[in-house]
């Protein structure tokens, strides 16, 4: 193993007049949101635009971020370890903007009375422009002090919104009718209001009248221009949604302050039900700040223990899913807990089939593989460790899991330990229904409405929305 470089201080009585210094740096958008956060200074100037913003505005780089990189030579190099600030002017002649590169260099101009030491400090574009100059009066250190280089602890910026683009997409088609099972509180009611007010469903409220509308009181929301369906029991509310969809009152479900079992026993009912010719299944679509893409996870909500044919259904549920928010060809890991086939962990024996199955058009428009262990699947230098070579290991964008406990953990740890969100779709029905804990806020209700529109026009037109011939063109 090989030792860290080291690097040694320059005390006051080393150093000469003339002595420099240099580093180079590039500014990345990591930069400015660190700066923000740690700051506090949001001047929009210096922030990359939000997501879905239609103002796309290149982010001039703080000033004071700029002249903090002086810091980074006096307190690193030169003097080094042990330097300690007193005064620094600066005088900005440039702005610097995301990827522009800088070089920052110190001169020692004086030596005061000990440990005192002026330097000239200067930082330039690599074509020698001067972006800021100044001086800067450091106590520098005493005694000699040898530092290994230092590994920071590794930060996680959540800096793309992927729901906000499904949630712009999916505007963009006309709202759909939904039965809002029992929104009573302020949770369920504000997220359909939420929901209906970016244009992407047509609620109508189904439960205790007096309840839903003291939620809106509480919300201070005028409900008055949606039909308000009063039904006291939470079953009888549930079943009253189904006869909706089957009606054609209705083109979704979408769960309130409901039990999930309440209403999915009158989804899933064999006379009355939404059930079609294959199983119904539920997907978890999670934006996790670690990854560039959302992250599909089946089944962790309706089918416990499920044998190999029911795999396959929600296999293709989730592809289905995955296809209608815009992934040309998903890549499908089906986890276990090892990543060879062993006969003693079943999930590693339906994974083995579910893959050949794949092969052979059993299931359709993805590329499968399994089994895969949770690293190897998600994590390219895990499964390059393990030597596995395969177009779905360290790459995979849906998850499917061996049964409901383990798919429930893995949705919930990501969600409140990697701070995902998380939005929820039961799929394989006469109706997508949008369902979500009690306890998500507004915001997971609106993602989850977005699949139920993406998902309706795929089952519908046989394509995502925004596909089409011009897209499948440019795609090759």
């Amino acid at each position: 193993m090989s030792a860290r470089p080291a690097i040694r201080n320059k005390t006051w009585a080393e150093l000469k007049v003339g002595d420099t210094a240099s580093i180079e740096r590039s500014c990345s958008v990591q930069d400015l949101l660190l700066f923000a956060h740690a700051s506090g200074n949001v001047n929009p100037l210096m922030l990359p635009s939000a997501e879905g913003s239609p103002e796309k505005t290149e982010p001039v780089a703080p000033s004071m971020w700029v002249g903090s990189l002086v810091s980074a030579v006096l307190d690193n190099l030169l003097p080094g370890a042990g330097t300690l600030y007193r005064e620094q002017d600066l005088r900005f002649l440039r702005r610097v903007h995301v990827g522009d590169k800088v070089k920052v260099t110190v001169v020692c101009r004086e030596k005061r009375e000990a440990p005192v030491a002026v330097f000239d400090t200067r930082i330039e574009t690599p074509a020698g422009d001067v972006v800021c100059d100044g001086a800067a009066v450091v106590e520098a250190p005493t005694v000699t002090e040898i530092t290994e280089a230092r590994d920071l602890p590794a930060l996680i910026l959540d800096t793309v919104d992927h729901f906000a683009k499904l949630i712009a997409l999916a505007a963009k088609l006309p709202p759909l009718k939904t039965a809002v099972v029992c929104p009573e509180d302020h949770n369920s009611l504000g997220g359909a209001l939420l929901s209906a007010k970016n244009g992407l469903i047509e609620p109508i409220l189904i439960g205790h009248r007096e309840r839903i509308q003291a939620a809106a009181k509480a919300l201070e929301a005028d409900i008055s221009a949606f039909a308000l369906v009063d039904v006291s029991d939470p079953h009888a509310a549930a079943a009253r949604a189904v006869a909706m969809v089957l009606e054609g009152k209705a083109n979704a479900v979408m769960k309130g302050a409901i039990h999930s079992d309440a209403l999915l026993e009158a989804v899933v009912k064999k006379d009355g039900g939404l059930r079609m010719h294959g199983r119904i299944t539920h997907v978890f679509a999670m934006d996790v700040p670690t990854l560039d893409e959302i992250l599909y996870i089946s089944d962790a909500a309706i089918n416990i223990a499920p044998d190999l044919m029911t795999k396959v259904d929600i296999v293709q549920n989730a592809v289905d899913l995955a296809r209608a928010c815009g992934l040309d060809r998903p890549r499908v890991g089906i986890l276990s807990a090892v990543e060879t086939i062993n006969p003693a962990i079943p999930s590693t024996l339906d994974a083995a089939v579910l893959s050949k199955m794949a092969e052979r058009g059993q299931i359709r428009g993805a590329v499968v593989d399994g089994p895969l262990a949770m690293d190897n699947a998600i994590d390219i230098d895990a499964a390059r460790t393990k030597g596995i070579t395969s177009l779905v290991a360290g790459r995979a964008n849906v998850l499917i899991v061996p049964n409901l406990e383990s798919g429930n953990m893995l949705a919930k740890e990501l969600t409140f330990v990697a701070r995902a969100e998380a939005a929820g779709l039961v799929l394989g029905a006469k109706a997508p229904v949008m369902l979500t804990s009690r306890a998500d806020n507004d915001r997971a209700r609106l993602a989850s409405c977005a699949l139920a529109q993406l998902y309706e026009y795929y089952r519908r037109e046989g394509r995502a929305f925004g596909s089409g011939p011009t897209a499948a063109k440019a795609a090759e």
